[in-house]
Protein backbone atom coordinates (compact mmCIF):
# COMPACT_ATOMS: atom_id res chain seq x y z
CA UNK A 1 0.00 0.00 0.00
CA UNK A 2 1.69 2.89 -0.90
CA UNK A 3 1.65 6.06 0.44
CA UNK A 4 -1.02 8.92 -0.31
CA UNK A 5 -0.60 13.28 -0.01
CA UNK A 6 -3.33 14.22 2.34
CA UNK A 7 -2.98 17.88 1.89
CA UNK A 8 -5.60 18.45 5.33
CA UNK A 9 -3.34 15.92 7.47
CA UNK A 10 0.49 16.26 6.17
CA UNK A 11 3.21 14.54 7.42
CA UNK A 12 5.47 16.42 10.19
CA UNK A 13 8.37 17.49 9.47
CA UNK A 14 11.45 18.35 11.52
CA UNK A 15 10.76 22.05 11.70
CA UNK A 16 7.20 21.20 12.51
CA UNK A 17 7.99 19.42 15.75
CA UNK A 18 10.38 22.10 16.57
CA UNK A 19 7.49 24.53 16.76
CA UNK A 20 5.00 22.10 18.38
CA UNK A 21 3.81 23.18 21.58
CA UNK A 22 1.51 21.16 24.44
CA UNK A 23 -2.75 21.67 24.06
CA UNK A 24 -2.68 23.31 27.75
CA UNK A 25 -0.48 26.17 26.06
CA UNK A 26 -2.83 26.43 22.61
CA UNK A 27 -5.88 25.78 24.75
CA UNK A 28 -5.50 27.49 27.67
CA UNK A 29 -8.44 27.34 30.36
CA UNK A 30 -9.95 24.19 27.74
CA UNK A 31 -10.99 21.45 29.79
CA UNK A 32 -8.95 18.66 27.99
CA UNK A 33 -8.80 14.99 28.96
CA UNK A 34 -6.47 13.59 31.08
CA UNK A 35 -4.21 10.52 30.74
CA UNK A 36 -6.01 7.60 31.84
CA UNK A 37 -4.14 5.00 34.27
CA UNK A 38 -4.58 2.03 36.01
CA UNK A 39 -5.89 2.51 39.49
CA UNK A 40 -4.53 1.24 42.51
CA UNK A 41 -5.51 -2.46 43.22
CA UNK A 42 -8.00 -3.46 45.41
CA UNK A 43 -6.40 -6.09 46.99
CA UNK A 44 -2.89 -6.00 46.25
CA UNK A 45 -1.94 -9.46 45.46
CA UNK A 46 -0.25 -9.21 41.85
CA UNK A 47 3.51 -8.48 41.66
CA UNK A 48 5.09 -6.28 38.71
CA UNK A 49 7.95 -8.05 37.19
CA UNK A 50 10.31 -8.89 34.48
CA UNK A 51 11.27 -12.00 33.29
CA UNK A 52 12.60 -13.91 29.99
CA UNK A 53 10.93 -16.30 28.47
CA UNK A 54 11.63 -17.85 24.90
CA UNK A 55 9.66 -16.72 21.99
CA UNK A 56 8.02 -19.99 21.18
CA UNK A 57 6.32 -19.69 24.66
CA UNK A 58 5.12 -16.34 24.40
CA UNK A 59 4.13 -16.65 20.60
CA UNK A 60 2.02 -19.43 21.56
CA UNK A 61 0.15 -17.30 24.38
CA UNK A 62 -0.01 -14.04 22.14
CA UNK A 63 -1.58 -16.20 19.45
CA UNK A 64 -4.81 -17.48 22.01
CA UNK A 65 -5.24 -13.49 21.74
CA UNK A 66 -6.17 -10.87 24.92
CA UNK A 67 -5.28 -11.80 27.85
CA UNK A 68 -2.06 -13.73 27.07
CA UNK A 69 -0.17 -12.67 30.38
CA UNK A 70 -2.98 -13.96 32.67
CA UNK A 71 -2.81 -17.45 30.92
CA UNK A 72 0.67 -17.70 31.65
CA UNK A 73 -0.13 -16.54 35.21
CA UNK A 74 -2.76 -18.96 34.98
CA UNK A 75 -0.26 -22.22 33.89
CA UNK A 76 2.74 -20.90 36.31
CA UNK A 77 -0.32 -21.42 39.26
CA UNK A 78 -0.97 -24.77 38.12
CA UNK A 79 2.35 -25.76 38.42
CA UNK A 80 2.84 -24.26 42.09
CA UNK A 81 -0.27 -26.06 42.63
CA UNK A 82 0.94 -29.61 41.53
CA UNK A 83 4.29 -28.95 43.44
CA UNK A 84 2.45 -27.84 46.46
CA UNK A 85 0.23 -31.10 46.34
CA UNK A 86 3.35 -33.54 46.44
CA UNK A 87 4.85 -31.97 48.94
CA UNK A 88 1.89 -32.22 51.54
Amino acid sequence: MGKTKDDDNPEWTSAMVRKARPAKEVFPGMALPKPRRRGAQKTPIKVQTTIRLDRDVVDHFKREGHGWQSRINAALRRVVSKKKKKSA
